[in-house]
């Protein structure tokens, strides 16, 4: 088994922490992003990893190199000009073509949901992670006019793409050459009927978009013994 890991995007609302480094390298405990989800992987069987590059590129291959340090093999792709996300997974179909599936991730996601859940594909090209979409805010229950309780920032009852693909080659016709596949492929493979949902509850899922993403990351890792179950 083969993952993706889509590492090219600037993170600009991490900004300075990006001035100077891609976000895929922003610390979380010391320990940057993508090594929490290589070691993470590896803990599931998968131990090949092609990662997209593109923004400072020379920053992450330099701090994984070839992943022995990290018990992996790992290869990289070069993006010469931003092709989005999409278009970085249409530019490895050449590497992808003849595996049996591939899981695909975002490089800026933290999490402990079990990814060979997603290998049951039976009849669709794709499956999909999705996890419960938290609250940004505080939320206040009130019986008539009567303030009852607070809940700080709970989940709702909406489920929300986490970023995270199991994918059959057959799909890679759906990709564009350029853009990002969240407006292009999955919108076309959805039409078709060929994308399975799979749904994790209470598990432990956050995508790093600004810095209080890191913050409440690094607090629940303390709390959590690193995701370990």
């Amino acid at each position: 088994m083969k993952a993706v890991i889509l590492a090219g995007g600037q993170g600009k609302r991490l900004r300075p922490l990006t001035d100077d480094r891609p976000k895929p390298l922003i610390p979380i405990l010391n320990r940057p992003i993508i090594e929490w989800q290589i070691l993470w992987l590896k803990k599931h069987g998968i131990n090949e990893f092609l990662i997209c590059t593109g923004y400072l590129k020379e920053k992450i291959m330099n701090t994984l190199g070839n992943g022995k340090r990290l018990g992996a093999r790992i290869a990289y792709l070069v993006e010469e000009e931003p092709l989005g996300t999409g278009g970085a997974v249409k530019n490895a179909e050449p590497f992808l073509r003849n595996e049996e599936g591939f899981l695909l991730l975002n490089g800026d996601i933290i999490t402990n949901l079990d990814p060979t859940r997603l290998y049951d594909i039976q009849g669709y090209s794709v499956n999909i992670a999705l996890v419960k979409m938290p609250s940004p805010y505080g939320i206040v229950k009130i019986d008539d006019s009567k303030v009852v309780e607070f809940l700080e920032k709970p989940q709702l009852p909406y489920w929300i793409n986490a970023g995270i693909y199991y994918i059959k080659p057959e799909a890679l016709e759906y990709f564009p050459e350029k853009g990002d596949l969240e407006r292009t492929a999955l919108p076309r493979l959805a039409e078709k009927g060929k994308i399975k949902a799979t749904t994790y509850d209470n598990i432990f899922w956050k995508s790093i978009d600004v810095y209080k993403d890191v913050e409440e990351t690094e607090k629940h890792l303390r709390q959590h013994n690193h995701l370990e179950e």
